[in-house]
């Protein structure tokens, strides 16, 4: 029994030991996040984007759920103007951030790089979600009429194409039947003048057969009556 109470206090002792070393451990890389995002921050003020980038992707290396992080490494790709990097990382910070003001920010530059990135339908959805999260926003509800205007076009256009598309398939089919005919056409002009031709030959072989008969009775007529010498 003694050797029981023994051993589970030794288990105890190495899981609290572990425990808290693992807390250090959790605090430290939040340390060093955070140090990291202060590095990124500053060459961000100076307009090392790249750079800038580099400090917050080490941030969220030692913190993945560092939503400050994760929106200020988006900013800094948008900057250098990898548009469809960014967004994934606007995507982590609205799922990450627990206040509304930050998912909102997230939504909305989210939409700036989908518009970037000419995917309307993103960018639309994107600012949407903003005002849902700060509807006094009217930057976002610009930005979300200009999106949806140039979604309404966008589909516009892809109407008008595959219309045009339609417009040349009947062309085609057209331009085919007309040849179709022609062809036709040909060929029975073709047989035409073959008939006729094979007629005309026939008429004057007919012609000349009958003129041979004639000119072989008239001689047959005249060898009958030549005088008997």
């Amino acid at each position: 029994m003694k050797k029981l109470k023994y051993l589970l206090i030794i288990f105890l002792m190495l899981f609290s030991s572990n425990e808290i070393a693992a807390q250090k451990d959790t605090i430290a890389q939040q340390r060093t996040a955070r140090k990291m995002l202060r590095q990124g921050n500053e060459l961000y003020q100076k307009e090392q984007f790249t750079d800038a980038s580099v400090a917050y992707q080490k941030a969220l290396g030692s913190n993945s759920n560092y939503d400050k992080a994760s929106y200020n490494l988006g900013n800094a790709l948008y900057k250098n103007k990898n548009y469809k990097e960014a967004i994934p990382q606007y995507e982590l910070t609205a799922k990450t951030a627990t206040d509304k003001a930050v998912k909102a920010e997230a939504f909305h530059n989210m939409g700036n790089s989908m518009m970037e990135s000419k995917n309307y339908q993103g960018a639309v959805d994107a600012f949407k979600s903003a005002l849902r999260n700060n509807p006094a926003d009217d930057e976002t509800r610009y930005n979300l009429a200009v999106a949806q205007q140039l979604l309404d076009k966008e589909k516009q256009d892809k109407k008008d194409d595959k219309n045009k598309d339609k417009d040349k398939t009947k062309i085609r089919r057209i331009k085919k039947i007309r040849t179709i005919r022609t062809k036709i056409k040909k060929t029975r002009i073709k047989r035409r003048k073959t008939i006729r031709t094979k007629t005309v030959k026939g008429i004057k072989t007919r012609i000349k057969n009958k003129t041979l008969k004639k000119i072989k009775r008239k001689n047959h007529k005249n060898q009958n009556h030549n005088p008997v010498k």
